[in-house]
């Protein structure tokens, strides 16, 4: 049974737009300004701004592309997490991010690379994918090893971590030891049930995962697996964990990913959170799903990274 505060808390969230002084959910339409979803993507995020006293920030431009560094005290500097954002593929920067990845670095650990990826509608694929590329590329060429590298991300930036892998594969660079996907965006064809079923129900605006697909789509076909990568070759990826909420519209995305991959003979962890709504884990210590999804993911990190005692944080 969910917990009293999960319950309060998704409500809080789902119902967002009451306190907004907003009877009905915002519907997104082509009309709709991306400049003004981006400045309330910003607005929002300062709630979480504030940064853990163990996490330092060092701001950096790698190959062009804007990057922040999140340092956790007494991080092993051999291991890295190179995080990809969400904010469907139009939205999202260091800082908007800054607050809650800090927090995912302190509590799995490890230093934590986030970078600003071109943005659609202005920079439809491949712009994301050849920026998320070309950081992983530079990364390896500072000197981190592979096998010491673990991708995460969550929503867009949980399909484009996916999308990140399959394309490593594909220009034959060496992978990243694992990676851990947080309600990620597999299928932007966007044709599975929960798109119908449960957007009015979900804190994303009405219609917004079809337009968002649309300006990052742009000419292309939305079953590229390297727009889409539910459609793509899936054998040969290093193991993944996927957590997706049920109660999201992209849950089934995050379910059939995980299900190909598991056919694929890919080392796969899928964990449906029942009642819980996008992205959830990085809501913790907010309520007991949040702390337990987000323990699974900082073992899963540390088993991988092969950091000791990751058992026991």
């Amino acid at each position: 049974m969910s917990s009293f505060k999960s319950l309060i808390f998704n409500f809080l969230i789902r119902k967002s737009h009451l306190f907004q002084g907003k009877l009905k959910k915002e519907v997104f339409d082509f009309n709709t300004s991306i400049a003004g979803f981006r400045e309330r993507c910003e607005k929002g995020a300062a709630r979480y701004a504030r940064l853990p006293a163990e996490v330092t920030v060092k701001a950096q431009y790698l190959e062009g592309i804007k990057a922040e560094w999140l340092k956790p005290l007494g991080s092993d500097p051999e291991k890295l997490i190179l995080y990809v954002h969400g904010g469907g593929y139009v939205a999202g920067s260091c800082n908007d991010h800054r607050g809650f990845v800090s927090k995912f670095a302190k509590v799995t650990g490890v230093t934590t690379l986030i970078f600003e990826y071109r943005l659609a509608p202005e920079n439809p694929f491949p712009a994301a994918l050849e920026d998320s590329v070309k950081i992983y590329e530079e990364i390896l060429n500072s000197g981190y090893q592979h096998e010491n590298i673990l991708v995460a991300g969550e929503s867009a930036g949980g399909g484009l971590c996916l999308a990140l892998l399959l394309a490593l594969k594909d220009r034959h660079i060496n992978l990243p030891v694992a990676a851990v996907a947080i309600s990620p965006w597999t299928d932007l064809t966007c044709s599975s049930d929960s798109y119908r079923t449960k957007n009015r129900v979900s804190p994303a605006p009405l219609n917004s995962w079809t337009v968002f697909s649309k300006y990052y789509v742009g000419d292309q076909e939305p079953t590229n697996p390297f727009i889409s990568p539910l459609f793509g070759d899936l054998k040969g990826l290093p193991p993944l964990l996927i957590n997706s909420g049920i109660s999201d519209e992209l849950y089934e995305d995050g379910e059939k990913f995980a299900l190909k991959a598991k056919e694929a003979g890919v080392e796969v962890k899928f964990t449906p959170g029942p009642d819980m709504i996008h992205c959830y884990p990085l809501l913790a210590p907010m309520f007991r799903e949040a702390t337990e999804a987000m323990d699974e993911i900082v073992a899963f990190v540390r088993k991988h990274l092969k950091l000791k005692d990751f058992a026991s944080r």
